[in-house]
């Protein structure tokens, strides 16, 4: 080790010395290594005072609460002594981050990021929620997060799964493996959560936060997580077909019983439900007082238990008889049954103004909770609902439910 570089070393381990370059490094790394402007030492000690003193030239007297010292002196005081210059004293100690330039960078890789997400996603980037996404993951310091750990890629991939989406009852794992060439790149990663946002605004969902509801996320477009997992709970449903499935039906139907069907069985036998009207309800409530009290004679029912599942969807998809759909008196409700006419050319079953009108003055409501949702069979429905802020379950209609399933 030469001279200079012990004398360097004395100045880095010199207790007198480290604030001061301490405050340096931060002033110059904030600046992108600007030798302009100057640093303080905050309640400075005698080793402290004496070096500054020799670095101004100044005396500062004991017990000063600060003194401030520019970059150019401290840097001029080194080289003197040493031959060497603040930045290269402070570059022995490893080396200054240029914040500036970090900055731009991480800035050009965000933008970079989301650039991705809506190039390898032109099938809905144009498209409001898809905005709203990329927003919000821009605002809640997502992007930033993921960038400065180097996973700026993912929006991409994110991008590539939402493109294949809505699916036809595709396994997640094979969704996965066409989007990202990884079977299990959605099963609890950072990934799977970034496109869960997406979907939730997609779908109009406030936000998925167990695993039941960002399955029903999931599922409802088209992506199976599992096939067990996924059911549909009905009543007194008959089908044309005369599998083991259809069979346990027929049992369930002659007594009345409620019957859970798994997407695993309607795929293995594939069930066609078969009445002249095929109710749809959202809570079990309803079926359960529709099995207590109308027992056999009730009408077909099935309930959604909240969002449809992708059971749901694989036994009504080809149902011979008209839907007829409800859901709750809420934003959701609506949206559901939006989809429900659009996909299965459903009626609404009590779901109109006046039916809300009604449900809302005969017991107590809660409030209604956002984003907010067109009725198009019914402008003023969903008017209604906006202007008194309330959501009424659809347990409040059981009386009236029951009579519509008893004819």
């Amino acid at each position: 080790m030469t001279t200079e570089d012990h004398a360097d070393q004395d100045v880095l381990e010199n207790h007198g010395w480290r604030r001061l370059l301490g405050a340096a490094r931060r002033r110059l790394e904030r600046t992108g290594g600007v030798l302009d402007g100057s640093v303080s030492v905050a309640r400075p000690d005698d080793a402290e005072r004496r070096v500054i003193i020799g670095i101004t030239g100044r005396h500062r007297p004991t017990g000063v609460a600060s003194i401030r010292v520019r970059l150019s002196d401290i840097d001029g005081a080194l080289r003197a002594a040493h031959g060497e210059g603040l930045l290269e004293v402070l570059a022995k100690r490893g080396p200054l981050r240029n914040r500036p330039a970090e900055r731009e960078t991480e800035a050009r890789d965000k933008t970079a990021a989301l650039d991705a997400a809506a190039l390898q996603c032109p099938r809905h980037c144009d498209e409001r929620w898809f905005a709203d996404w990329l927003e919000q993951l821009s605002s809640d310091g997502t992007v930033t997060r993921l960038v400065r750990r180097n996973e700026g890629e993912l929006f991409g991939k994110a991008g590539e799964v939402l493109q294949r989406l809505p699916a036809e009852g595709l396994p997640l794992s094979v969704l996965a493996e066409r989007a990202t060439g990884n079977t299990k790149a959605l099963n609890g990663t950072s990934l799977a959560g970034i496109v869960v946002r997406a979907l939730a605004l997609w779908q109009g969902v406030a936000g998925a936060s167990s695993p039941a509801e960002r399955r029903a996320l999931w599922e409802n477009a088209g992506a199976i997580v599992d096939d067990l997992a996924s059911q549909v709970l009905v009543l007194n449903v008959r089908a044309r077909e005369s599998h083991v499935v259809a069979t346990w039906l027929h049992d369930a139907a002659d007594f009345g019983i409620p019957f859970r069907l798994t997407l695993h069985q309607l795929t293995l036998d594939p069930v066609t439900p078969r009445a002249n009207d095929i109710f749809v309800c959202e809570n079990p409530a309803v079926l359960r007082a529709a099995a207590g009290e109308l027992v056999a004679s009730c009408a077909t029912l099935i309930c959604t238990e909240g969002q449809p599942s992708a059971a749901c969807h694989a036994l009504l998809r080809g149902a011979e008889g008209q839907v007829r759909w409800r859901g709750d008196f809420d934003w959701t409700g609506l949206r559901t049954t939006a989809m429900a006419i659009d996909r299965y050319a459903a009626v609404p079953w009590r779901m109109g103004s006046g039916d809300y009108a009604t449900a809302l003055v005969s017991g107590e409501s809660e409030p209604l909770k956002p984003p907010p949702a067109p009725s198009l069979w019914d402008t003023r429905l969903a008017e209604a609902m906006d202007a008194s802020g309330r959501a009424v379950m659809e347990e409040r209609l059981i009386p009236d439910l029951l009579s519509d399933l008893a004819r």
